[in-house]
């Protein structure tokens, strides 16, 4: 990806000028542009270490070309999805540093967050990992204020910023409401198993699944279960549960996404991405 950069950098000079986006002609420029880079993109990771794209699915490059030109005023929106621990808030922790450096006018939102108030429910039962064992379904769809996502999402797309709620992390099962600012930049990406439970999904123009080894995903989970000290007996017994639960409510999602992406790839190679991305899409002279 480097060397992609470069190539970019060393046309600096030659700067195409800038096409009136707000004409139908100079955002079908803009597609074709972008779709050509997307092509080099894909035909240099293939031949990267560990690539970063496991499978993009025909039509993707062309449908969203066709969304950008026919509405160009919408935000444009991308969930990323996957299994508990194949990596995707570390990838959009590394999509933040990203958005640091170069001032892009990006949005993460967690979907975690929409999960529902269930402190009443751990005061009964003395615990999360009780509650847990009494059956309690924590990843289904049922488990999310997916009402509220989805009115959430919707007004961001159309330009409206939002107060979203906060779960805490702590093992109380609180949600407070109306706790976190999110403002309606042009590029919202929401990172969660439940961006694309039932009609959630149909809000995005991008849906990415993060894929990864199964031995890998798990190391990773007990690790981070042993960093929140959580106990490694209930750790294991989380891990099983989230085994089942990914089978019948995160897998399937596989099938409503438009890429797949590797959840090994070296951090560094997804920072050269996002640098790319940024490169070529501020190529134009004013």
């Amino acid at each position: 990806m480097l060397s992609l950069i470069e190539k970019e950098k060393q046309t600096e000079n030659l700067k195409l000028s800038k096409p009136d986006f707000s004409t139908k002609t100079g955002r079908e420029f803009l597609a074709f542009y972008l779709q050509s880079k997307l092509k080099k993109i894909l035909a240099h990771d293939k031949k990267n270490e560990i690539p970063i794209f496991k499978e993009v699915r025909p039509d993707f490059i062309s449908r969203f070309s066709r969304r950008l030109i026919d509405k160009p005023h919408q935000r444009i929106m991308i969930a990323i999805t996957g299994e508990s621990a194949s990596g995707k808030t570390t990838i959009c922790n590394t999509i933040k540093e990203a958005i640091s450096k170069f001032n892009m006018p990006i949005e993460i939102i967690s979907a975690d967050n929409y999960f529902n108030d269930i402190s009443e429910l751990i005061k009964k039962y003395g615990s999360f990992d009780a509650l847990r064992d009494q059956g309690y379904d924590v990843d289904s769809p049922e488990s999310f204020q997916l009402k509220l996502l989805k009115e959430d999402l919707t007004k961001l797309k159309n330009g409206e910023n939002v107060k979203i709620p906060q779960y805490l992390v702590n093992g109380t099962g609180i949600s407070i409401p109306n706790a976190i600012l999110k403002y309606s930049k042009k590029i919202i990406v929401v990172e969660g198993m439940a961006s694309v439970y039932k009609d959630i999904k149909d809000i995005f123009d991008i849906k990415i699944y993060v894929d990864i080894d199964k031995q890998l995903q798990k190391r990773w989970f007990l690790n981070r279960a042993a960093q929140r000290n959580q106990d490694s007996v209930n750790a294991l017994k989380h891990w099983e549960y989230i085994q089942t639960a990914s089978v019948k409510y995160v897998q399937p999602q596989k099938n409503e996404c438009d890429v797949i992406i590797n959840g090994e790839s070296y951090l560094d190679y997804y920072k050269q991405f996002i640098e790319y991305m940024y490169t070529v899409t501020n190529s134009f002279s004013s």
